[in-house]
């Protein structure tokens, strides 16, 4: 990994050579600290984001990798889940190992960090169980690299930050409905504005329904999303707001685990695409509902003080079958599965308040962040297997739907679990001069966690502090330098083979590079080098014997690598989104590791506006990832690298309706959603989606 670390290196000191000359013709003797305006995406102005420190800085100023993506590019794209929307993303990996549960990854390391309005989520453990519907959110950042700073615990991997819609001062208001490939059909409406003559109470409201079949057999999703928030300016400097959202997914025929990749003699299955080892009678119904309530208060020195509470309430309902084993090529025999019935619930309370503004020291000003909060999180599960159950034989390489069973066991209390964490935090944003911007910080937590899971006590109490510093020059107008350094500590679910949790994993993360803006300041492009160093990072071994619960061990993982972004309009009508990443995973021995993750991977896309032919807007992207690999049974499963391409064209029929169409994996390029647990099922192949949008 050290050509690439070097040659990523030697990038950014020539992106910082080029720049000597600019600096020497035209460099003024201040650099306009002032100016926030820094992406253009879309049609929408990104001035800023807080989901790295917590304080508002500018891209530019963040010592850290931010990606965003807007409501703008949600709409061209038809990125109408987080799975699709993150799958975009450059650095991001997006592991589908069930058609309802789904994994995230960067840098090597799983997603683990959440925030929703810059608010941190800790103990969402990072697998996403139905696609999360992206119509109340405004926008999505994605700050890669390790974050402990705003969530208090992760992986040196990325946050992912969750920009709610808010109301706004005018009325607006917006319909859309689409139908596609697979019977598709998705409905939204979205209305916003004052609800009384001052403005000074007003509401949004919005509402999607996304019901659709599947290209695999068996499976489809009717999605239901309800959102709606108030906002009420109680004084000019006082302000209340109250929001609820509930997202219902309701799927059926869905698969828990995938498909077997070998015969017993390790020769590939050639399933067809459509492959699935469910059943029609299987179903799995998630209920994620959410209500938080926001008070703040600017002070007339300029401070504000925020206190925020949220309360989540999770809970799904699933019968589902497991099938295991390998078939044997000619009798088709050899699969085995089991089928039950899971409830379970989960509940978060969250209190947060945090304080920001400016400070004096040493005759300049520096902003300040300082942030505490509290959070509760009560889990239960059941579990009641079917007695007696048994899967079909294969048919070479179809599968035969086992029938339903005639009864299910009265599910038993499987775990009952309450994690319950306090942390503390502070950040400065350092204003040495007017080149030089540096950010220090730290998190401090404890947590507790009681209860039992399977049988076994999860019992442990844990504090850590976690520094944070980093450090941004400006060499002129156009690009600066940066670096950042931070520890990471991550409370583990996973247990051990005699259902023990594992430690919490603890290390070190680094990363440096050059942040740039060009056409005045239309496109934003960045480089940079990262290192991460993790000890004790649960793996996944195998099951505990006498059951098909997963067991892990902790291993030590070293990361190194580089990537390359841009982001904005090169012209005012034509954008470009993305960017290429580079890295090596390995071991304590030096052996490379969790090769189910891809090594290299590129994502782009662009689009380009005719403004006097009907609005017309042309655009397309490309995600391409290099081979990976598992093992199935004694095999070593590979999969080449392939790359899938989206198009899309929209048009305006009149002032207010607007046509688009959309074709996604336009190639039909036919790859495994992810191998990461030695099963797997083909992502989906070429689809067609048509909508109509109306404007108020």
């Amino acid at each position: 990994m050290r050509k690439p670390l070097l040659l990523a290196s030697t990038s950014i000191l020539l992106m910082s050579i080029s720049a000597a000359p600019v600096l020497a013709a035209d460099a003024p003797s201040e650099v306009d600290s002032d100016v926030r305006e820094v992406v253009v995406l879309g049609k929408r102005v990104i001035r800023e984001s807080a989901g790295a420190t917590g304080l508002d800085l500018s891209l530019r100023e963040t010592p850290q990798s931010v990606t965003i993506v807007t409501a703008q590019q949600m709409q061209d794209f038809a990125l109408t889940d987080a799975n699709q929307l993150l799958a975009t993303l450059p650095g991001i990996n997006v592991e589908a190992s069930e058609t309802d549960r789904t994994y995230y990854n960067s840098r090597g390391f799983d997603v683990v960090n959440f925030q929703v309005d810059g608010v941190g989520q800790p103990l969402d453990w990072g697998l996403q169980t139905g696609a999360l519907d992206v119509a109340i959110f405004e926008r999505i950042e994605a700050v890669r690299g390790a974050n402990g700073m705003m969530t208090g615990t992760g992986n040196p991997s990325a946050t992912l930050n969750y920009i709610r819609k808010r109301p706004t001062k005018d009325f607006r208001a917006g319909v859309s409905a689409s139908y596609g490939t697979w019977d598709t059909l998705r409905l939204t409406g979205d209305v916003s504005g004052p609800l009384n003559a001052e403005g000074t109470v007003t509401g949004r409201f919005v509402y999607a329904n996304s019901d659709s079949g599947s290209y695999l057999d068996y499976y489809g999703v009717n999605r239901n999303v309800y959102y709606g928030v108030l906002s009420w300016d109680i004084t000019p400097k006082l302000n209340a707001t109250a929001g609820y959202s509930k997202q219902d997914n309701l799927a059926t025929g869905n698969n828990w685990g995938a498909l077997p990749l070998v015969y017993t003699d390790g020769t590939k299955i050639p399933y067809d695409v459509s492959a699935n080892t469910s059943a029609p009678w299987t179903y799995w119904d998630t209920h994620n509902a959410t209500t938080f309530t926001e008070l703040s208060y600017q002070f007339d020195s300029g401070w504000t003080v925020k206190g925020i509470y949220t309360y989540k309430n999770l809970s799904d309902e699933a019968k589902l079958t497991y099938a295991y084993g390998n078939p044997d090529k000619a009798t088709g025999l050899g699969v085995a599965g089991f089928a039950g019935y899971y409830p379970s619930s989960w509940k978060q309370h969250l209190f947060d308040v945090v304080a920001n503004g400016s400070v004096t020291l040493f005759g300049r000003q520096h902003e300040v962040v300082v942030g505490a909060n509290a959070n509760k999180s009560d889990t239960l599960r059941w579990a009641g297997e079917a007695p007696g159950f048994a899967y079909p034989a294969y048919q070479g390489a179809r599968i035969i739907a086992p029938a339903e069973p005639t009864s299910f066991a009265t599910p038993y209390e499987a775990a009952n679990v309450t994690d319950e964490l306090t942390r503390a935090y502070a950040a400065i944003h350092l204003n040495f001069t007017d080149r030089f911007k540096g950010v220090v910080g730290f998190n401090a937590i404890d947590l507790k966690t009681t209860g039992i899971s399977y049988g076994v006590t999860q019992d442990r109490a844990e504090k850590k502090v976690s520094p944070y510093v980093g450090g941004v020059y400006d060499l002129n107008t156009h690009v600066s330098l940066y670096a950042s350094y931070t520890d990471i500590f991550n409370p583990q679910a996973e247990v051990d083979i005699n259902r023990n949790r594992l430690p919490s994993a603890k290390g070190k993360s680094y990363e440096a590079g050059v942040k740039s803006e060009w056409f005045e300041r239309r496109l934003y492009a960045t480089a940079s080098v990262f290192k991460s160093e993790q000890s004790d990072l649960a793996e996944f071994v195998g099951y505990i014997p006498n059951t098909w619960d997963s067991y892990y061990q902790g291993i030590d993982t070293v990361v190194e690598g580089y990537e390359f972004e841009v982001s904005g309009k090169i012209t005012p009508h034509w954008s470009l989104n993305g960017g290429w990443t580079q890295l090596s995973i390995e071991d304590a021995d030096g052996n490379d590791a969790r090769l189910y993750l891809p090594r290299r991977s590129l994502k782009m896309a662009t689009t380009y506006s005719l403004p006097a032919y009907n609005d017309l807007k042309l655009g397309g992207s490309v995600r391409w990832q290099s081979d990976t690999q598992t093992l199935a049974l004694t095999t070593v499963f590979k999969q080449e690298a392939y790359s899938v391409v989206d198009l899309f064209a929209s048009v305006r029929v009149t002032d207010k309706v607007r046509a688009s169409l959309n074709v996604k994996n336009a190639l039909d390029e036919k790859y495994w959603g992810g191998l990461r647990w030695g099963q797997a099922f083909y992502a989906a192949p070429r689809s067609v989606l048509v909508t109509l949008d109306y404007s108020f």
